[in-house]
């Protein structure tokens, strides 16, 4: 496990100096905290004496409302961007959002000694991110993106989570917008960083996958002079990506780069492959599956190289690496197989695990809800994956969602149109799923769940394992 979420260490406290200094803020009617302040966080519902509140505003919310309530737990410190009617110290700030920043940027500038890995992408982003927080975990103590903060808050609420025990740092950078990956990059400093792949997630905020590209090669603007650029050496826009490196030393990994798989056999739930890196060759277990993953392996490889860890330790890390939760789990129930890949999707990351999918026993079947964040091209991208879903070695596709009909449409124009079901919400789909378990007994079958993480797919596959 990683340090990051397991350690019961206490976060290095802060001084009411401290936030002042960092955020460039004031203290209200000269009410300064005295003694430590054990942390900052965000979350009203936790705060508690010790504890310094920042007050986030959004479009739809403002913490500022929850002053009140968090001083009625004792909580004795606020961070807020006007000062407001509560007997609470308060540290009067531009802008609190802004000022989560520079806190994250402050505590990131304590720790000189930790050496930062960043990574970006359109999908792998979180396995690659586990495959290397397993590297690094085994040499020292290691703060790893948890979970999915990898924005412009979620970055430097991890960053607040440093410590002097932590050596390395494993980030992962997320884009919803441009200029996002600008930002969290300058406040992380990476000394390793780069992209692994230009998708289709998120192409409705960038209106086109070259904007995507654009986005994701800010990740390259903030590494240090003397550390190393991570490339893909296969991509669409390996060119556009290359051109944004800043380093002098570079390392690309993929069929052509300099880190790369061959020999590859994949198995069930897992894969083998021999590792060539410029020094040598070596045979890697990977306990992950689809040829996907394979590729994240490389990737991960290839980041830990650039940070100077030797060949044995990464294929140590990367055959004792875990995925995370909803990311290809593999449940047996009785006779059934059940893969939760339900943590979220894109288009790259669907096609992908229907590949997994199809490599399992028995009757297959793929349970797909919506993706989410494609914009105007959201009907022809879920066009386009009903028809390359049914083309691959599955039974039954069961499309579920808004955009079902137009996964239905997809597969129809192909001549394996009748192995695809659609409905439009989790209701209608379940006695389907449970009939084609009925229908199919006594044989065995894999089910495969996935979608993007605001359809909540896991809810169907645990409905339908309370059936089984």
């Amino acid at each position: 496990m990683h340090t990051s979420t397991t350690s019961t260490v206490p976060l290095d406290p802060w001084s009411a100096a401290q936030l002042a200094e960092a955020t460039g803020g004031y203290w209200y009617s000269g009410q300064i905290p005295q003694g430590e302040i054990k942390r900052i966080l965000t979350d009203s519902r936790h705060a508690e004496a010790g504890d310094a509140f920042l007050a986030l505003k959004g479009e739809r919310f403002d913490a500022h409302d929850f002053i009140r309530q968090v001083a009625d737990h004792d909580c004795q410190i606020a961070i807020v961007s006007h000062p407001v009617d509560v007997e609470i110290c308060q540290l009067v700030v531009k802008d609190t959002r802004l000022a989560l920043g520079q806190l994250g940027a402050y505590r990131r500038g304590q720790h000189p000694q930790l050496k930062v890995i960043a990574l970006t992408g359109s999908s792998g982003k979180t396995t690659t991110k586990e495959m290397l927080g397993s590297i690094f975990s085994q040499l020292a103590p290691t703060l790893v993106t948890r979970g999915n903060l990898n924005n412009d808050l979620g970055v430097p609420m991890m960053l607040l989570e440093l410590r002097a025990e932590h050596q390395y740092a494993v980030m992962e950078l997320g884009a919803s917008h441009q200029g996002e990956i600008d930002y969290t990059s300058k406040l992380v400093q990476p000394h390793v960083a780069g992209i692994l792949n230009i998708g289709t997630a998120h192409l409705g905020e960038f209106g086109g996958r070259d904007g995507i590209c654009r986005a994701k090669a800010e990740i390259y603007r903030h590494i240090d002079a003397t550390g190393t650029s991570i490339i893909p050496a296969q991509d669409d826009f390996s060119d556009e990506i290359r051109a944004a490196v800043q380093t002098e030393k570079v390392i690309s990994f993929g069929v052509g780069g300099d880190v790369f798989a061959t020999d590859v056999e994949l198995q069930t739930q897992s894969a083998r492959f021999q590792l060539n890196t410029p020094e040598a060759t070596h045979p890697v277990n990977l306990p992950f599956a689809g040829q996907h993953n394979v590729h994240n392996a490389e990737a991960a490889a290839a980041f830990a190289l650039a940070a100077g860890v030797g060949i044995a330790e990464i294929i140590r890390g990367l055959e004792q690496a875990q995925a995370a939760k909803g990311r290809l789990n593999f449940i047996q129930k009785g006779h059934h197989l059940l893969i939760d890949d339900t943590y979220n999707a894109n288009p790259a990351s669907m096609r992908a695990a229907a590949e997994v999918l199809a490599q399992q026993a028995g009757i297959k079947v793929m349970v797909m809800g919506d993706i989410g964040e494609l914009g105007a091209s959201a009907a022809q991208q879920h066009y386009l994956l009903g028809r390359d879903l049914v083309a691959q070695a599955v039974n039954f596709v069961v499309a579920v969602g808004e955009f079902a009909p137009a996964v239905l449409e997809g597969a129809r124009s192909t001549q394996y149109g009748k192995k695809m079901q659609a409905f439009l919400t989790q209701e209608q789909a379940l006695p389907f799923l449970i009939d084609l378990v009925d229908t199919h007994q006594p044989q065995s079958m894999s089910f495969l769940f996935k979608g993007s993480r605001y359809t909540h797919m896991e809810t169907l596959m645990t409905d339908l394992m309370e059936k089984l």
